[in-house]
């Protein structure tokens, strides 16, 4: 496995190595040792299942506040798509920053998501299959989220979404108190 460091701090993109031979393949694509030696978390309490019907579906940018932060790891199993984080966390050296790379069922990759930080993803295909394993169990309460296209982050999406949820267009324009509250 690599882990390969994004723009953001503690944010990784987790590429498995691959075997393959006469029968396909075979890819390591967790390790509890191999993220404790990178100094990652290895706690997951919950492993979600996202399905998305089509091409453009924007899903974020949501995150959870303190103190039911979490850290997820992201993987498309079907298809597509361009997964982003945005860091949120005031005392880090990339705070308001985001990084985006695509995930699909063809490079296997991970994204590790630290608490903190927003995440979102647009599809890039129809029926598109992502998972989430994450450190913390929903928590309605403490649920939040930033606005996919606040230009106080200006992120750059590969495609324009056209399908997405209500609550995710109309987040307010971000505020360092949206977070904290």
């Amino acid at each position: 496995m690599k882990f390969i460091e994004t723009n953001i701090d503690g944010c990784l993109v987790i590429e498995p190595d691959r075997f393959d031979d006469e029968r396909g393949y075979f890819s390591k694509i967790w390790d509890h040792h191999e993220f404790i030696r990178h100094g990652l978390s290895t706690d997951f309490a919950q492993f979600n299942l996202a399905y998305n019907h089509k091409a453009g579906t924007l899903r974020g940018m949501h995150f959870q506040a303190a103190p039911n932060e979490e850290v997820k790891l992201v993987r498309c199993t079907r298809g597509a798509v361009y997964d982003v984080i945005i860091d949120l966390r005031p005392n880090s050296p990339t705070y308001l920053k985001w990084s985006g790379v695509e995930l699909s069922q063809d490079n296997y990759n991970t994204y590790y998501v630290p608490k903190g930080c927003a995440h979102g993803y647009i599809t890039l295909t129809d029926k598109a299959e992502v998972t989430y394993n994450v450190s913390a169990p929903y928590a309605p309460q403490s649920a939040r989220g930033v606005r996919w296209n606040d230009p106080a982050f200006g992120i750059k999406w590969p495609i324009e979404p056209s399908v997405v949820n209500p609550r995710d267009n109309t987040y307010p324009d971000f505020t360092a108190a949206l977070v904290a509250r």
